[in-house]
């Protein structure tokens, strides 16, 4: 296990020729807007706010599986309506990007490291990256909803490795919860942990200052 640093950047990371994101928690802190979007979907079913214990799931599984934990099952086919007809308008002013972001992703983009996402949103991703002016940066981007098996299945790791024709060993994934870990495991590629020391992973990350300061010694090219 490494921790992120300029100071003594490991061999390894100059293998990197392709990093795939995952979004809420890595791209964008998005948990004030999960907690608002799912509790808009009980209030409107005269059900109660959302538990503090089932924050963490919700952040990081998709719509199905987070509507299936927290809505009764004679419920379900009513939270899925509200759900459809939510505005997601509404939602975005609660949504923010990762301090540090855009300057990585430029840094990436100049050194000609390509990019992509692995995400259990369902179908709001390339609207919110649009959103933020970021969609720009990213070759593909994989939601849950396109899937047969969401994450932590490596189907979408395995999709966005083929399009690259990248092997896995020149690949690798940051991702900020377990699913996360699971995922970049099962896909045998390089698992960078965001802001999150409990995962098990190659390397851990503070932020994107630092690992864009890191990267900066390990890849060719000149600048930050």
């Amino acid at each position: 296990m490494y921790w992120c640093s300029p100071l003594s950047p490991p061999a390894w990371l100059g293998r990197v020729r392709g990093i795939i994101f995952d979004c809420d928690g890595v791209l964008v802190d998005s948990r004030d807007s999960n907690r608002l979007f799912y509790n808009l979907i009980r209030q409107r079913l005269d059900l109660p706010p959302i538990a503090p214990e089932d924050e963490d799931y919700l952040h990081s599984h998709s719509v199905c599986e987070c509507l299936a934990r927290i809505i009764p099952e004679e419920k379900r086919d009513a939270a899925d309506e509200v759900r459809r007809n939510l505005d997601y308008a509404d939602i975005l002013p609660a949504i923010f990007l990762e301090e540090g972001l855009v300057p990585f992703l430029e840094f990436l983009s100049r050194r000609g490291v390509r990019m992509a996402v692995n995400t259990n949103r369902t179908n709001t991703t390339e609207r919110m990256l649009e959103h933020f002016g970021i969609m720009r940066f990213f070759s593909l981007v994989i939601n849950a909803g396109g899937l047969s098996h969401p994450k932590p299945n490596p189907e979408g790791v395995y999709r966005i490795l083929n399009s690259w024709r990248l092997p896995r060993e020149q690949a690798a994934y940051i991702g900020d919860s377990f699913l996360d870990e699971a995922t970049a495991r099962a896909a045998g590629v390089s698992f960078w942990a965001y802001k999150n020391p409990k995962l098990l992973a190659e390397m851990h990350i503070r932020d994107f200052d630092s690992l864009r300061t890191c990267l900066a010694k390990a890849l060719p090219g000149d600048g930050l």
